[in-house]
């Protein structure tokens, strides 16, 4: 039921948080056709073609830069993986997302993240956790420091200090390999009117090859941002994904890349 309370003649308002996709709304009329912000077109050098995209149409994701992975202390550390590998992106990051944010790029932060009940997660992927049913596995406490396995809300789960999320970002819990299965990032995504998506993080040849093929088969231009990515295993993992991703699934970039792109799309 429509509220027709005395204050009615008065309530409008914009319906919507992304600026690409929003309605606004009267008591005597809803505006579908609001106008879309000025595109802010940029070339980015990237493989195996440059690209022309929409500074207004691009968001960021950055996939599992969480303690976990990345910190000593973490699981990858508890079982002996070299976590340090899984830090190289920091460094690239403190520099590029404080300048996408300046060009009002979201960024979006995808980190796994079970319920404490696993209650969404079958066998087949605990068992990717726990090989042999022994030992510690998703859910269960660290022995150094007592927090649970990419258990949501836990010590675990949270992005590296270094990188900490600010309070315009936006923060996704993922429970697979990929940043888009059971997940709400493609409705996010879609909501804040974007059309082409930055993939940084790790692991290069997991979790966010993953996520940007998933990308790529929901219809999303997809490049990866190269040296702000990272993984533990081999190199050939890495070379593999990246002639992958130039051949099948988009393109592939630097920082120092996007950063120039974002030099050109600077007002002057």
């Amino acid at each position: 039921m429509k509220h027709e309370g005395p204050d009615a003649t008065r309530v409008s308002g914009r319906l919507g948080q992304a600026d690409n996709y929003h309605w606004q709304a009267t008591p005597e009329l809803v505006d579908m056709a609001m106008r879309a912000p000025e595109p802010v077109p940029v070339t980015l050098a990237s493989a195996p073609q440059n690209v022309r995209i929409d500074l207004r149409r691009t968001a960021i994701v950055v996939i599992d830069m969480q303690n976990d992975f990345c910190t000593k202390g973490g699981w990858v550390a508890h079982l002996g993986g070299n976590y340090e590998a899984d830090r190289a992106p920091i460094a690239p990051l403190q520099t590029l997302l404080p300048a996408l944010r300046a060009a009002g790029v979201p960024v979006i932060w995808v980190n796994w993240g079970n319920r404490p009940d696993l209650a969404n997660m079958p066998p087949n992927q605990l068992h990717l956790y726990k090989p042999t049913g022994t030992g510690i596995g998703l859910g269960e406490p660290l022995p150094g420091n007592g927090s649970h396995v990419l258990e949501k809300d836990a010590w675990a789960a949270a992005v590296v200090d270094e990188l900490a999320p600010l309070p315009q970002d936006i923060c996704v819990d993922k429970y697979r390999i990929s940043g888009f299965w059971d997940t709400p990032l493609d409705s996010i995504l879609r909501n804040l009117g974007v059309r082409t998506v930055l993939f940084a993080g790790v692991n290069t040849d997991q979790c966010v090859l993953h996520s940007l093929t998933d990308a790529n088969f929901l219809g999303y231009g997809c490049v990866l941002v190269e040296d702000c990515c990272a993984t533990s295993s081999p190199a050939f993992c890495t070379e593999a994904t990246i002639w992958n991703v130039k051949k099948c699934f988009g393109f592939v970039t630097d920082s120092a890349r996007v950063l120039d792109a974002i030099g050109e799309g600077a007002p002057r």
